[in-house]
C-alpha cells in the first residue's frame, strides 16, 4: 500500500466515523419530533434549510459544473430521490411508529447488507472475503444489542410497520450509496450535493402539499422545533452527507456503508448522557463486536508481487 493509499484510507475512514457521530442524533430527532412535525413536511424543512445554507458556498461550484450535471440530470435526479427525497421520509414516517432504538438498530442493520448485495449483483464491485466477514460480525453485534443477551427476546422479536419503513429507507440508502460512486467525472461534492439538495427537495414539494391536505397540521415554530430543525439542516444533511460523500470516494461505498453499524453505538451513548438510560455489559460486548466487524471489513490485504 502506498503512503497516498494509506492516507485515503485513514481519512475515509475518519470522516465517515464524523458522519455516524452527527446522524446518530438523527433517529433520536424522527421519534421524538414526530408528534409534532408531519414526515414529509419535517424532510423538506430539512432539506428546503440545508439547500439554503450550502447555497452560497456552492454556487459558484455549480455554476461551472452545470452544463456536466444537465448531461447527467438522469443520474441526479434518481441519486437525489433515493438519497434525500425517499431515505429520510420513510425514515420519519417509521418515527411514527416505532422506538428510536429500532430506527438505528434496523436501519444500521440493514443497510450495509443492501450496499454490499447491489455492489456486488448490480454494480459487479469485487467484495472481498475480509468484508464479508467483517460485516457479518458487525451484524451479529448489531443483533446482540437487539437481543439483550437474551436468545428468548430475539426469537420474540417482530417487525411492526415502523420497522419496515425502516427497512424501507435502509434500502434507499444502500442504493444512494452505490449510486454516489459512479459521480460525474467534473463534478465536485459541493456541486453534487448542492445538486442533490435541490432535485431532492423541489421532488418533495408535491408530497408535502398533498400531506397537508391529507393530515392538515398547524407547526409551533418553538425553541424544540426550530432547533432540531437545525440540527438536521446543518449537521445531517450539510457536514454529514459532505462527510460521507467524501468518504465512500475514498474508500468504496461498500465499505464507507459499514460505518453506519456504530451509528447505534453513538445513539446508546447519547441515550445514556442526555437521557440517563441505562449502560450495561450487552452494550460494551455489542459494541466490542461491531468495532472488530469495522478493523477486520478495512484490512487490506496485501498485493501479491510477481517474481521471475
Amino acid at each position: 500500500m502506498t503512503f497516498n493509499n494509506k492516507s485515503n484510507t485513514i481519512t475515509g475512514i475518519g470522516l465517515a466515523v464524523l458522519a455516524a457521530v452527527i446522524w446518530s442524533g438523527n433517529f433520536i430527532i424522527a421519534r421524538s419530533i414526530s408528534p409534532i412535525v408531519p414526515p414529509v413536511t419535517l424532510a423538506f424543512l430539512r432539506w428546503f434549510f440545508a439547500t439554503v445554507i450550502i447555497a452560497p458556498i456552492a454556487w459558484n461550484k455549480f455554476q461551472q459544473e452545470k452544463q456536466i450535471i444537465w448531461q447527467h440530470k438522469g443520474y441526479f435526479i434518481l441519486t437525489s430521490f433515493m438519497g434525500f427525497t425517499c431515505y429520510n421520509v420513510f425514515l420519519y414516517i417509521a418515527g411514527h411508529y416505532t422506538t428510536a432504538i429500532n430506527l438505528a438498530l434496523i436501519g444500521s442493520v440493514a443497510a450495509p447488507i443492501f450496499a454490499v448485495i447491489i455492489a456486488k449483483i448490480i454494480f459487479k464491485e469485487h467484495v472481498p472475503l475480509q468484508r464479508v466477514i467483517g460485516l457479518a460480525l458487525c451484524i451479529i453485534g448489531i443483533i446482540t444489542l437487539i437481543a439483550q443477551g437474551s436468545l428468548q427476546r430475539l426469537i420474540t422479536f417482530r417487525f411492526a410497520i415502523g420497522d419496515l419503513w425502516s427497512l424501507l429507507g435502509a434500502l434507499t440508502f444502500a442504493i444512494y450509496n452505490n449510486l454516489t460512486k459512479y459521480k460525474p467525472k467534473g463534478v465536485s461534492d459541493l456541486g453534487f450535493l448542492f445538486t442533490g439538495f435541490t432535485f431532492g427537495t423541489s421532488m418533495l414539494v408535491p408530497f408535502v402539499i398533498a400531506e397537508h391536505i391529507i393530515i392538515p397540521t398547524s407547526i409551533p415554530f418553538n425553541v424544540t422545533v426550530v432547533s432540531n430543525v437545525a440540527y438536521l439542516s446543518i449537521g445531517c444533511s450539510v457536514l454529514s452527507y459532505l462527510f460521507w460523500n467524501r468518504s465512500i470516494h475514498l474508500i468504496g461505498p461498500s465499505r464507507t456503508v459499514l460505518f453506519g453499524n456504530l451509528i447505534p453505538i453513538f445513539s446508546t451513548i447519547e441515550a445514556v448522557v442526555l437521557l440517563g438510560e441505562q449502560f450495561t455489559s450487552i452494550h460494551i460486548i455489542s459494541g466490542m463486536i461491531v468495532l472488530i466487524g469495522l478493523v477486520i471489513a478495512n484490512i487490506t490485504p496485501p498485493k501479491k508481487t510477481l517474481t521471475n
